[in-house]
């Protein structure tokens, strides 16, 4: 039992006794609360009791939250306890859920019920970015947010059943990835020859190894190693921009290292960038930076400068403006299965522990597999057939 002592009209210590050490001392834990303003002199009793039994929760049991603590409460614990999460995940984390405080930061775990959740995807719906209707997908980005803090609720036994979990949703509409050809990859290829080293070797790398963008700028020299006469490089941080932050580094996306081999053409070309850096670094005075891709002064250079450079290469390629940097790993991904790659490899080169969920995300079949299926199936029903390459298509007429 927690013993309460006043200090004044609204400042109380309140001391929790949890055993006894080895020689025979007590162990035990105070802290002082002061009642705010807000609370009616009649209700400082109330208040202070109910202090007192959350931190004697606390001590006792290591967290004070119980099933009538607020979404709100709850949510911003959560966020304090994460360390698993990318830097950036972790503020996306962060952005969504203060906009879901404003529907359901008030309502006790123990009171949050499915059309609570339901009613406030509504409102998220009649949101607009840009003038625009948000679209499906962004509304249930907010739900998963608030799932994840619900499900850790479940898992600490303050609640029995995420209700998150039990909403119907309408399916969202899928926007298919475009996956560039032969002669598309070429034409890239050739314009990256004109590049300075830094970009060049950074989006060569992004085609290789399938790393996100975040992943690639926290790359370190220190990250290869020479295992068996091969050459491999650990993945295991990455550095993004974070709104109102700057750039942080931290874990990867999923909190695990991996790692990634390199053939001998692809370790020749790591040595001779490795030359290059040192012998730009020597001619400008300035140690070696410790990253990979650092600009003509030693500096790491900022994510989002290979993204907006990105798009220059690409319309001086000619290519689609709807790919991005992301499509090289949809490329890693997809060139790999289609090859032959088991698909554990795969995910576990890519960072993913789930082959379906990487199958879902990544796998898109290109134009010259679709043809090639066409083809299969009208040689087995019809036979082999010459057409006139002379004539029109109506189709396209």
């Amino acid at each position: 039992m927690a013993s309460i002592k006043k200090i004044n009209n609204r400042k109380y210590k309140i001391t929790v006794s949890n055993g006894y050490r080895l020689d025979g001392r007590k162990i035990s834990r105070a802290k002082t609360i002061c009642v705010p303003a807000t609370v009616h002199p009649r209700s400082i009793q109330q208040y202070v009791a109910h202090e007192a039994e959350e931190f004697e929760r606390y001590v006792k049991c290591g967290f004070g939250e119980d099933a009538e603590t607020p979404f709100e409460v709850y949510a911003r614990s959560w966020l304090k306890r994460q360390t698993k999460f990318a830097p950036s995940t972790l503020a996306m984390y962060r952005r969504m859920l203060e906009v879901t405080y404003q529907y359901i930061g008030q309502i006790p775990l123990s009171k949050l019920r499915p059309i609570a959740l339901e009613n406030m995807l509504i409102e998220l719906r009649r949101r607009t970015h840009h003038g625009k209707p948000v679209q499906e997908a962004t509304v249930q980005k907010y739900l998963t947010a608030v799932s994840a803090v619900l499900t850790d609720a479940k898992r600490n036994e303050i609640i029995q059943k995420n209700p998150a979990r039990m909403i119907d949703l309408p399916d969202t509409e899928s926007r298919e990835q475009h996956i560039p050809n032969a002669d598309e990859v070429d034409r890239f290829l050739r314009a990256l020859a004109d590049e300075p080293l830094h970009y060049r070797f950074f989006y060569l790398y992004a085609i290789y190894t399938g790393c996100r963008r975040g992943e690639l700028c926290a790359l370190k020299w220190t990250d290869f190693s020479i295992i068996n006469d091969t050459t491999t490089l650990t993945v295991s941080r990455s550095r993004s921009s974070v709104a109102g932050v700057g750039v942080v580094e931290g874990p990867t996306k999923n909190g695990r290292s991996r790692m990634i081999v390199f053939d001998d053409a692809m370790s020749w070309s790591a040595a001779c960038y490795k030359m290059a850096k040192m012998e730009e670094a020597s001619i400008g005075g300035f140690p070696l930076s410790e990253y990979l891709f650092a600009d003509e002064h030693g500096k790491p250079i900022h994510p989002d400068t290979f993204t907006k450079h990105l798009r220059k290469i690409y319309d001086r390629a000619g290519l689609s403006r709807d790919y991005h940097l992301h499509t090289w790993r949809h490329f890693f991904v997809t060139s790999l299965l289609h090859g032959g790659v088991d698909k554990q490899t795969v995910a576990d080169l890519a960072g993913h522990g789930d082959t379906s969920f990487l199958e879902r995300t990544y796998c898109h079949p290109q134009m010259e597999k679709r043809l090639e299926a066409s083809e299969c199936l009208s040689t087995q029903v019809f036979g082999p057939v010459t057409y006139s390459e002379e004539s029109d298509n109506p189709l396209t007429a």
